[in-house]
């Protein structure tokens, strides 16, 4: 079952945390989360599952900046979020979606006791200019049934940004 608005709105600062938190963004069953003001591309030309690949970060201005198509541009929201007893989800929203703009291309399924930003897999069909802050995807949260361990794993627990795959570390 998935929650409704409302039912987020009750649940936070309880088992969901989302920092900083406005009401405005809550939908009937949903919060829009925004992007931060930076970016990170990978540098090399072939990507290898085993290695800690290089990375570049961009700011994104004010007055925006335009992706292109054909490259992985990672960001993260701008919201901290936090949620227990619960399984987020993120997803683009419909309106980011129609202009070509792929948000979370793969990894939306989120684990219960995740806390941290969540970095968004972003890549686009056609150039778009995009805007630090803009209400880019939105969370929402199903309800989960039997017992279950909460998420602890050291790779993206607790992060503080935008956070490259760490896929190497199975490896080790």
């Amino acid at each position: 079952m998935i929650l409704s608005g409302k039912m987020i709105h009750e649940q936070m600062g309880k088992d969901i945390i989302i920092e900083p938190f406005d009401p405005a963004r809550l939908n009937p069953n949903s919060y829009n989360l925004s992007l931060a003001n930076e970016l990170m591309i990978y540098e090399d030309g072939v990507l290898d599952m085993k290695k800690n690949n290089r990375t570049r970060s961009i700011q994104i201005p004010d007055d925006g900046y335009e992706l292109q198509p054909q490259t992985l541009y990672l960001g993260r929201t701008a919201e901290f979020t936090e949620t227990n007893n619960y399984v987020p989800m993120l997803e683009g929203r419909s309106s980011v979606g129609r202009l070509g703009l792929f948000v979370h291309i793969t990894a939306g399924f989120g684990d219960v006791g995740f806390a941290g930003y969540w970095t968004l897999e972003m890549f686009c069909i056609r150039p778009i200019r995009i805007y630090p802050n803009v209400e880019i995807c939105q969370i929402y949260y199903h309800t989960l049934a039997g017992d279950f361990e909460t998420y602890e794993s050291g790779k993206y627990q607790n992060n503080t940004g935008i956070q490259p795959s760490r896929l190497y570390l199975d490896f080790i």
